[in-house]
This record gives C-alpha cells, sequence and structure tokens, in this order.
C-alpha cells in the first residue's frame, strides 16, 4: 500500500468542526494553541462557536481549516500514519507543504492568515460566487461558461472528472444554476465563498501575497512529493515555489491533474484530511 494525503479548501468549513477531536487529543489542542499565538485570534472559538457567516469569511476559512488540517496530521503522525505524498485544493496545498516538510507549520499559519486577509480584501467591488458543476467533461463547463453573457464567469477549481468548479459574478453564477440541467449537467451546486477566486480578479491578492512569502522559508525535498495546483505536476527544486504560490490565486486548480499524477506515481490509497465532521474520508484503488 502506497499512501497519499489529500487536503480540502475553502467551502468545506462548518461550525464545530473538529470540536470532538479538540475534546478527545492532547497533540490536536497544542496546535489550536500554537495557531493563537501565531495569529493573535482565538481560532478554537472562531471554529467552535462563531457563527456560518463569521467563519465563512474568507480571512476566518482559511485560518479554520489549515489548523484543523494541521491538527489531524499531529494526531495520525502520533499513531505511525504518515505520507511522503501530498496534494491540497487551493489553501488545502499548505497543508500538503507542512506535511512534506517544504514550509514548517508555524510559517504555514502566518502566510495562510494573511492569504485570507488579501483574498477578502481585494476581491473586487460587486457579487461574486462560485459552484460547483457535476456531471460534465471539463471541456464542456468551459464551452457553457464562455456562452453565459450575464457576467463574467470561468473555470476555477478542476477538482475531479465530473466535477469543476466556477467562479464569477452572482449574476452569472445564478444563471449557470437555473440552466444547468438544460446545458446537461447533472445539477449545479453554489458553494460556501464569496469571492471571484482562482481567476485574473485575483491580481492585486496575488501581488500582495507574492510580498509576503518574500518572507517564508521553504525547502523543497523532492523525496517527499507535494504536486502543486498550478499545473497538478509535483514541486521540482529548480521551481520558485513563491513564484508559484502567489500565482495559484489567480489560476485555475488543477486538482483531478494532482490526483492523477499522484496514482501514475504509485498512490494507491488516499486519505483525506480536513472538515468532514472529523472523519478520516479514505479512498482506496481497486486492485
Amino acid at each position: 500500500m502506497k499512501l497519499g494525503f489529500v487536503f480540502p479548501g475553502q467551502g468545506s468549513q462548518s461550525v464545530g468542526m473538529g470540536k470532538d477531536l479538540y475534546d478527545e487529543y492532547e497533540e490536536y489542542r497544542k496546535v489550536y494553541d500554537m495557531a493563537k499565538e501565531i495569529t493573535k485570534e482565538n481560532i478554537s472559538k472562531l471554529t467552535f462557536e462563531s457563527s456560518e457567516e463569521e467563519l465563512s469569511k474568507t480571512k476566518n476559512t482559511q485560518i479554520a481549516i489549515l489548523t484543523m488540517s494541521l491538527g489531524i496530521l499531529e494526531i495520525l503522525k502520533n499513531r505511525g500514519i504518515e505520507s511522503s505524498f501530498s496534494a491540497g485544493l487551493s489553501l488545502g496545498e499548505y497543508a500538503a507543504l507542512a506535511n512534506c516538510k517544504y514550509i514548517s507549520k508555524e510559517d504555514a499559519l502566518r502566510i495562510i492568515k494573511k492569504r485570507g486577509e488579501f483574498m477578502q480584501e481585494f476581491v473586487p467591488e460587486g457579487k461574486w460566487a462560485m459552484a460547483a458543476v457535476i456531471g460534465l467533461e471539463n471541456s464542456k463547463v468551459e464551452e457553457i461558461c464562455k456562452n453565459i453573457t450575464s457576467g463574467f464567469i470561468v473555470p476555477a477549481n478542476y477538482n475531479c472528472p465530473g466535477q469543476v468548479a466556477v467562479s464569477g459574478e452572482k449574476v452569472a453564477i445564478d444563471e449557470l444554476i437555473e440552466k444547468g440541467k438544460d446545458f446537461g449537467a447533472r445539477k449545479v451546486i453554489e458553494l460556501k465563498t464569496s469571492g471571484p477566486f482562482h481567476t485574473e480578479k485575483l491580481e492585486k491578492a496575488s501581488d500582495k501575497l507574492r510580498e509576503e512569502l518574500e518572507k517564508i522559508e521553504f525547502n523543497i525535498n523532492e523525496e517527499n512529493k507535494v504536486y502543486k495546483n498550478l499545473d497538478g505536476e509535483a514541486y521540482k527544486k529548480s521551481d520558485d515555489i513563491k513564484d508559484i504560490l502567489s500565482r495559484h490565486v489567480k489560476s485555475p486548480v488543477r486538482f483531478s491533474k494532482s490526483i492523477e499524477n499522484m496514482i501514475n506515481d504509485g498512490v494507491d490509497t488516499f486519505i483525506e484530511i480536513g472538515p468532514r465532521k472529523s472523519t478520516f474520508w479514505i479512498y482506496q484503488k481497486d486492485k
């Protein structure tokens, strides 16, 4: 068995996520203590006691999900469950980088706090939304987006075969939701996000993030593979990781390509680490 860890992104949050783990595991609580010290915010209170509206603010969602993911990693590590193959969707890539020791847990928390703030602060004026299109090929979703004329809309996250998240103006997302089945989609579901993430509209946030990334130390070790959102390929020592991570916020996420490449590299068992009511969801390739 070759194990791979995958980490979810924004939209998977819910108030109270991880409370059972926090109550039971000391190592999990220590991660929240560390996050509080670094961010100067009470992440446990934010995660367990705030409203869905407050937790769903980008600046809060990203740090809450990362803290939970890092806490679960500590629980697994203390039980001898580790992997040198990782990928994460959007902000989940930072948990993957921390898992493979490309970045320290402390620096991951520092930079995600800034990333969430920038992605919220520098959203252009207007009403924005995201939605998951289920049951269509990538090319069909791309074609549909080009044919919607009510507003800006583009593919943002290529999650897996048959599921693409699109991002854009709320009016265009609403049109897609209304006409989704006419376009041939099995369903179109609006996501719990509030900005045109992974599109050209986040140019300013990308620039600000690049400035902060210059303050962070990274160490790419190719023996531990992290598959990047930008193109689905594993990082190489020659990669400019700071440039890649800054461009990431304004570029589509190629998560399905990351999973495909993990399988090609021999990974046959995947553990998803993050929300989902604190369950370690395990996906295993058929033998």
